[in-house]
């Protein structure tokens, strides 16, 4: 230990290990990067083209978070598969969602925006839809790429992407309420399958939240096609 470190207090040596997780965090690209892991193992390859960035600054963002403790890496084969050290980090990223929530202006105004023209009504919460989808009460829709879907979705969920959605409108019961989810809380695909739908007809609402919270609160899963 340096002489620096040796005369900072324990508590200095802590905070000054949490500002470099928060430090991980404070850059668009690394949590647009943490939403996708969020869904289940990916190689820099897929990821740097799933966010659009190049392979080596996606590989720059993932050592950024390895080193801060948010995601952990395995190799198979030639492969390095990249994941999140676990579910704390999805805690992380609603805590930092809803302090930016309930203080910045600016996310209040995008929030009232483009999120509330497509969707302003109360979103389902997770144990209201498990309860009425083991009922058959509900279609649960899963509006993310067929991948993520196999890597795993909830049980009985129809997967069909927003390009397809409108010639595959016939998988869908007019006469039943359609719950939609995606990656989280704001992923765009939700909010336009629920404004495309509600266009045709149909009754729509969103889940709270997104897969990778479900999977966290221990809510059953299904993984494959």
């Amino acid at each position: 230990m340096d002489q620096m470190a040796s005369n900072q207090s324990p508590k200095g040596l802590l905070f000054e290990q949490f500002a470099n997780v928060a430090r991980a965090l404070g850059n668009g690209h690394r949590l647009d990067i943490v939403e996708h892991l969020a869904q289940g193992e990916r190689g820099v390859e897929a990821l740097s083209e799933r966010v659009g960035l190049s392979i080596a600054n996606t590989s720059q963002h993932l050592q950024q978070l390895r080193r801060a403790g948010l995601v952990t890496s395995r190799r198979e084969g030639k492969f390095v598969l990249y994941r999140l050290s676990d579910d704390s980090v999805l805690d992380l990223l609603s805590a930092l969602r809803l302090v930016a929530e309930r203080n910045l202006a600016e996310v209040d105004q995008i929030l009232r925006g483009y999120f509330a023209n497509r969707d302003n009504m109360e979103p389902v919460a997770r144990e209201e839809l498990l309860e009425r989808s083991r009922g058959g009460l509900v279609t649960v829709l899963d509006v993310r790429p067929a991948d993520e879907f196999t890597q795993g979705h909830v049980p009985g969920a129809i997967n069909i992407q927003l390009s397809e959605l409108e010639q595959r409108l016939d998988e869908l019961d007019p006469q039943q309420e359609v719950v939609a989810y995606c990656r989280g809380t704001y992923c765009v695909l939700s909010f336009e399958a629920v404004a495309a739908l509600r266009g045709y007809g149909f009754t729509i609402r969103r889940l709270e939240d997104g897969y990778p919270e479900w999977k966290a609160a221990g809510l059953p899963i299904e993984s494959g096609s």
